[in-house]
């Protein structure tokens, strides 16, 4: 797109789109911790994005603007150093997008097919209880 080539500079900038993975984890984390807490799906993706909204955007904004002098560099090593500079300028900036937008999106459709996981642990809970239960009437 930029007209450079695929590198090992470009491969480790690659590796940097990794921390916006990181915050898709913790969003959709968070999310999980809302339902848990009893809100519907819908409440807890828009909490949890708004709750992530701050540090994913500080994260962006500093590693993208960071970036910049790589890209408009001149002189020796201008080359290599503005194959990393496009890649983290571009690829944290669209991944920042995936993440804003997406993410909550993505979890609000495969949410509503799971049950929170506070569900999971009553459920353990009957099931532990019942299987003690059974075991005392067999014993007698």
């Amino acid at each position: 797109l930029t007209g450079t080539s695929i590198n090992i500079y470009t491969q480790i900038g690659l590796l940097l789109v990794g921390v916006m993975a990181k915050n898709s984890i913790l969003m959709v984390e968070n999310g999980g911790q809302l339902r848990d807490a009893g809100r519907s799906v819908r409440e807890a993706a828009q909490e949890a994005a708004s709750l992530r909204l701050r540090p994913i955007v500080m994260t962006m904004a500093s590693t993208v603007l960071g970036a910049v002098p790589l890209v408009l560099g001149s002189g020796p090593g201008a080359e290599s150093r503005a194959a990393i500079g496009w890649v983290i300028f571009g690829g944290l900036s669209l991944a920042a997008v995936f993440t804003l937008f997406l993410t909550p999106v993505v979890y609000l459709g495969l949410a509503r097919f799971s049950q929170p996981r506070a569900h999971q642990g009553e459920r353990l809970a009957r099931e532990m209880q019942s299987a003690s239960d059974a075991g005392a009437v067999e014993s007698v």
